[in-house]
């Protein structure tokens, strides 16, 4: 922190008189030194930014703190604030200021960086010059720019949207017309304690939990084996069985958890063969089925995601070193231990990374139980049942019920559960620590 400042300090003593006027008024600078198009360009930002921020730019960003004033009324006739609107347009108005910022800041580095060059002797770079620039050296600045402005206002926005609806009282009966406000943390605390929300959360986030560890561990293991049966010499047709488990995996998801629902159904084929063998028709998927529909969620999430694997791992073991097989076969080491000294630990230094997108992917898998099992309600749940997960709880709180700031509280746990597993998991891999291990 010392270093940074003293580093500020130097720049401000050293400093020049155009890079200071730049400081006072972007491109100004940039003009003195003779650099009239570049100059003219950040001066039209500035300009921009003051036209954008007395026209609206202020009143937004006072409107994020405030959250609206003014309540309207349908039935009066009296036009009030959209809290959800302001909210909105108060993160977009916080985006332009550090635009604006990032803006004010390259226009000093220019200057500065100019200053330098004129102190060395050179001469300032033309507009023409700078333009090249742009479509040579500093392409990659220029492709950038359209993708950047993209992800600010898809990507970072809603997500800081959604953030901020965290904190805030938003959903149940407080929805535009009226007025939404900032809590603070009062949603995290009524998940964690009140008694509506807090017996279901803590059900819902353990089933969550394994549920992604035996689900990522049984589609891996389950993978990997097929693989490595599949690359034995005494295997026949092996073309076939690789191709066979893919068709599973080109079939659309959301078809073949329909398709297990209808035969797991009552009128399904597997209760028709039942109910035709004399016994009784079994509920599967039923209000009353709770671990066996649980484990019917298990199986289908492994039909569809074990071909993906066994593909990869495929790939990987036919890059295996060979010889150590033959001089472990040597030494006198069984088939299971050539696997977890040999084979499983080179697996796995490849496909770390893969595991970790596995198991966020199978901690947030909307499909399988909402497809098997969607809008089951069961006693002791407070809008869910016991085989859904946190984002089919979030589901039904925000988009079937209005509870849209408890859902976006319970998007942002999943996100810091899903981010703090993936980064210590990661950190402690074979693919992290010994990188040098397999080249």
């Amino acid at each position: 922190m010392k270093d940074r400042m003293k580093k500020i300090g130097e720049f401000f003593k050293d400093a020049g008189r155009n890079v200071k006027l730049s400081m006072c008024l972007m491109g100004l600078g940039q003009l003195f030194y003779g650099q009239v198009g570049k100059g003219l360009c950040y001066f039209a930002v500035l300009v921009l930014a003051l036209i954008y921020f007395i026209w609206r730019g202020i009143a937004d960003l006072a409107g994020l703190f405030s959250l609206g004033t003014r309540e309207a009324n349908t039935w009066l006739g009296i036009e009030g604030d959209n809290s959800v609107v302001m909210l909105l347009m108060g993160i977009l108005a916080v985006i332009a200021l550090l635009f604006l910022g990032v803006c004010y800041v390259a226009n000093v580095k220019d200057a500065y960086e100019t200053q330098k060059l004129c102190e060395r002797g050179g001469r300032p770079a033309s507009f023409k010059e700078d333009l090249k620039q742009l479509l040579d050296r500093k392409f990659y600045k220029t492709v950038l720019v359209l993708p950047v402005l993209g992800v600010c206002v898809f990507n970072i926005l809603p997500i800081v949207f959604m953030i901020a609806i965290a904190f805030t009282n938003y959903g149940g009966s407080i929805v535009p017309p009226k007025l939404v406000d900032w809590v603070g943390i009062d949603n995290f605390v009524q998940i964690a304690t009140l008694s509506q929300f807090a017996p279901t959360f803590g059900k819902i986030l353990l089933w969550n939990l394994a549920w992604a560890v035996i689900s990522t561990g049984l589609n891996y293991f389950a993978g990997l084996g097929l693989a490595l049966l599949l690359n034995k010499e005494c295997v026949k047709g092996k073309g076939f069985w690789r191709a066979f488990p893919m068709l599973a995996y080109a079939v659309p998801g959301f078809i073949t958890m329909l398709g297990f629902k209808f035969m797991f159904s009552y009128g399904g084929p597997i209760n028709q063969i039942i109910t035709g063998m004399g016994y009784r028709a079994i509920g599967f998927l039923d209000i009353d089925a709770k671990w066996i529909a649980r484990g019917i969620g298990i199986a289908v999430n492994a039909w569809v995601s074990v071909p993906s694997i066994m593909l990869l791992a495929t790939g990987i073991l036919s890059n295996r070193d060979a010889s150590q097989i033959e001089s472990a076969k040597i030494d006198g080491a069984n088939a299971f231990q050539q696997f977890r000294h040999i084979t499983l630990p080179f697996v796995l230094f490849s496909t770390t990374p893969v595991l970790i997108s596995q198991f966020i992917g199978n901690f947030n898998n909307f499909g399988v139980f909402f497809f098997l099992r969607g809008g089951l309600y069961i006693d002791g749940y407070f809008l869910a049942s016991d085989t859904d997960l946190l984002i089919n709880w979030l589901y039904n709180l925000s988009i079937n019920n209005n509870y849209y700031n408890v859902g976006a509280t319970i998007s942002l746990i999943i996100f810091m559960i899903t981010s703090l597993l993936s980064l210590l998991i990661y950190t402690r891999s074979s693919s992290y620590r010994e990188e040098d291990t397999f080249r």
